[in-house]
Formats: structure tokens, C-alpha cells, sequence
């Protein structure tokens, strides 16, 4: 019965097409807005965990001033010493590596080519704490650390912009003022939620302190870099780095701290939470079509109903039950409402693809949202044609076979 059912909703649909496309407009609307947002909230919220996750694993970063961000100040807030870091490696426990981190912007010039670039002076652990990996040459070593040599490593960026196809090992870069050696090349990172990480030369810090700015106080450090062990509390190691440095710096209990330690996995967290809600509150304003589209098949059944009043009534003149009429009518109702669901599903995928590609995200299918959004499709047309169906099932007879 209910395959006899499914025919004549197929025939009926082949014999109305274009009004069929219309009706089922919201469904298809809505299955492909829902469908569509989740799966690019799906990936934005993964491209946002590897762009984190490539800045370090397990890492924490430990910053001036209370709080994060551009307009966050840290005027006649101290920065950290030399010390502070070395207490910290020696002290804290779970800590698998520190490093110092000094960044400002420099001119660099070779030959014709110049940019304004962002140089690091750190240590030689800065490379393994922030998963930075060599493409060519080598890092600089405790030899260079010592001496402060003129040796630089370039990031991807800077060496595509300055030196195009040329091997850049070995040749030398002016910054700002002072010429150094190239020996080493990073391998690419890409971009992140703090700009393009290639675009970086880091160079020793003693170098740094002694060729390019100079060091004018102890306080010179501008970041330190932490990554903790496998198995460490980033949180334990968290407030145990906190009550260090409130110590050192000498702050009273009823003092704020004048620092900042941040976790990436739980910056990475909260941003993917964030992007979930949106992602939720957009699937949902999308979902509202779908009860527009539900109301649309009601409606259209509705007229169906009238048009074929006659034709209800021979059926149940001739022997068919109210309940075989109520359930020719659903189903119909749902066969359409899935057609909708399903074209709603293909215009998703091929949206979601283009639009990932277009943004440089990962493209992920996932099969629950398809199958949720396709049975949320299905329900539609059981809520909103079951009324139709049942106005259907109780006309009398007589009175339908008398209808013009």
C-alpha cells in the first residue's frame, strides 16, 4: 500500500513540476543553508585549531601587561629579564623548554629588493618550543648565542620576497644597518589568526641586543616562550609560572598581575567554541525556511485536496478506506518535501566546495548533518501534510463525487 502510495506521489509530481520546484523552494533553501553553514563552521573552527596548533604545541606564552590584543596597553608596565626566563626552565616543573622572545621591525635590504620586516631575537629553543621546521642550512647555536654573530634565519616569505628563485644561503641581508648571513631557511607555516608567519628573520637575541637595537635596560624581554612537557597541566604550570613572576616583580596581594600567560590550546578552544555558537544561531535563522517550506507544502496539498476532491471520491466509493486516502496524501506531502531535501543537499555540497576552495578551507563532508538535514526534511512533510491528508480522509462520499 504504502509503495502504491509513493507511485502516485511520483506521478502526481512528474505531472506538476514546475509547481512542485516552488513548493518545495524553502525546503531546497533551507536544507542547503543549514547544511552549508555547519560544514564551513566545521572546517573554520579545524582551520582555526591548526592555525593555533602551528604556533607551538603545548605552548605558553607569557606577555606583558593584563590581557590581550591590540589596544591592550602595557605602557610603564615592566618587561622581563634575561633571569626571569632562566627561573623559570629551572624552577618550573613539567617545563620542557623556554626561550626569550624580543620582536621589532626592521628595513631589509638585498641588492634591489627591500621590506619592512619583523625580526626575532630569541634563542636557539625557539625553533622546537614554536614547531618551526628547516627547509635548508642550519640554525644558529650556542657559538653564535655567545659571540652575537651576524647570522640570520629567513622565513619563506621574506626569502620568496627578497631573493625570488636565488639561493639565499650564505649571502648577505642588510638590517636596518648592520649586514648578516643568511644560514638558514624555515619551512613555510602559512597564515594565522595573527597574520602570515613567514614573514619573520630571526636572529640570536645576543645579536639583537648588541647589533640592531642595543640594550638599554635589563628589562629587554618582550614575550617568553614556554612548552610544557606531554602529560604536564598547562593550568598547574599556568598559576605555578604566575606565582613566580608575581614574586619577582614584586607584587602585593591586593596588586593585579602586571603580566599575562596564555594557554594556545584553550585560545584554540575558545575559538572554536565561538565559532560553534555562531555557527549554531546561523544554522538556526537558516532553519526557519524549512517551516516556511513546510507551510508552502501545507498549502499546496491543501489546494491539491479541493482539485481532487472528485477523484477522493471515487476512490472511497469504490471501496478505499479513509485511512488508505489520509495515507496516499502524506505521503505525498513527504515525497515532496524529501525532493526538496535532496536537491537542498546537492546544492549544499557543491556551495560548500566552492566556497571552501574560495576561502582556503579544508572541505569535510559529514554525513550526520546530511542525514539530519534530510530527515528534519522528511518530518517537515509528515507535520505540515498530515492536516491536508487528514481533510482528505474525512470527506464524505457524496458530497465529493457531486464536487465540480
Amino acid at each position: 500500500m504504502i509503495l502504491n502510495a509513493f507511485l502516485l506521489a511520483l506521478r502526481e509530481i512528474r505531472r506538476n513540476r514546475t509547481r512542485t520546484l516552488l513548493t518545495a523552494l524553502g525546503i531546497i533553501i533551507g536544507v542547503s543553508a543549514v547544511v552549508s553553514l555547519v560544514t564551513l563552521g566545521g572546517a573554520a573552527k579545524e582551520a582555526v585549531r591548526g592555525q593555533i596548533s602551528s604556533l607551538g604545541s603545548n605552548l605558553l606564552i607569557i606577555r606583558p601587561g593584563n590581557g590581550v590584543g591590540p589596544r591592550v596597553s602595557t605602557a610603564g608596565v615592566p618587561l622581563f629579564t634575561a633571569q626571569d626566563v632562566t627561573i623559570i626552565g629551572e624552577q618550573i616543573y613539567g617545563i620542557a623548554g623556554v626561550a626569550p622572545v624580543r620582536s621589532t621591525s626592521f628595513n631589509t635590504i638585498y641588492r634591489q629588493h627591500a621590506r619592512r620586516t619583523a625580526v626575532t631575537g630569541t634563542t636557539d629553543n625557539y625553533f622546537a618550543i614554536n614547531n618551526w621546521q628547516l627547509a635548508q642550512g642550519r640554525l644558529f647555536d650556542a657559538a653564535d648565542l655567545r659571540t652575537g654573530a651576524a647570522v640570520c634565519v629567513l622565513g619563506d616569505t621574506v626569502r620568496r620576497e627578497l631573493f625570488g628563485d636565488a639561493d639565499p644561503l650564505g649571502a648577505k641581508i642588510r638590517i636596518g644597518k648592520t649586514p648578516c648571513t643568511v644560514i638558514g631557511l624555515l619551512a613555510s607555516k602559512g597564515q594565522a589568526g595573527l597574520g602570515d608567519q613567514d614573514d619573520t628573520i630571526v636572529v640570536p637575541m645576543t645579536t639583537l641586543q648588541r647589533r640592531l637595537v642595543g640594550q638599554q635596560s635589563i628589562n629587554d624581554i618582550s614575550q617568553i616562550a614556554v612548552s610544557l612537557r606531554e602529560g604536564s597541566d598547562p593550568q598547574a604550570t599556568s598559576a605555578d609560572i604566575t606565582r613566580l613572576l608575581r614574586e619577582r616583580r614584586n607584587l602585593q596581594p591586593n596588586q593585579e598581575n602586571d603580566f599575562s600567560v596564555f594557554d594556545t590550546r584553550q585560545i584554540a578552544d575558545t575559538l572554536g567554541s565561538s565559532i560553534a555558537i555562531m555557527t549554531a544561531l546561523l544554522s538556526a535563522v537558516a532553519a526557519i525556511s524549512l517551516i516556511v517550506g513546510g507551510i508552502g507544502i501545507m498549502n499546496i496539498m491543501l489546494v491539491a485536496v479541493t482539485e481532487r476532491t472528485r477523484e477522493i471520491g471515487i476512490r472511497l466509493s469504490i471501496g478505499a478506506t479513509a485511512q488508505e486516502v489520509l495515507l496516499q496524501f502524506l505521503v505525498e506531502a513527504v515525497t515532496l518535501s524529501c525532493v526538496g531535501g535532496l536537491i537542498g543537499l546537492v546544492l549544499a555540497f557543491g556551495a560548500t566546495y566552492g566556497l571552501a576552495a574560495l576561502t582556503h578551507l579544508s572541505f569535510v563532508f559529514d554525513p550526520q548533518i546530511n542525514l539530519i538535514a534530510f530527515g528534519f526534511s522528511a518530518a517537515i512533510g509528515v507535520i505540515f501534510g498530515f492536516a491536508p491528508a487528514r481533510r482528505a480522509a474525512r470527506l464524505d462520499p457524496v458530497d465529493a463525487l457531486r464536487h465540480e
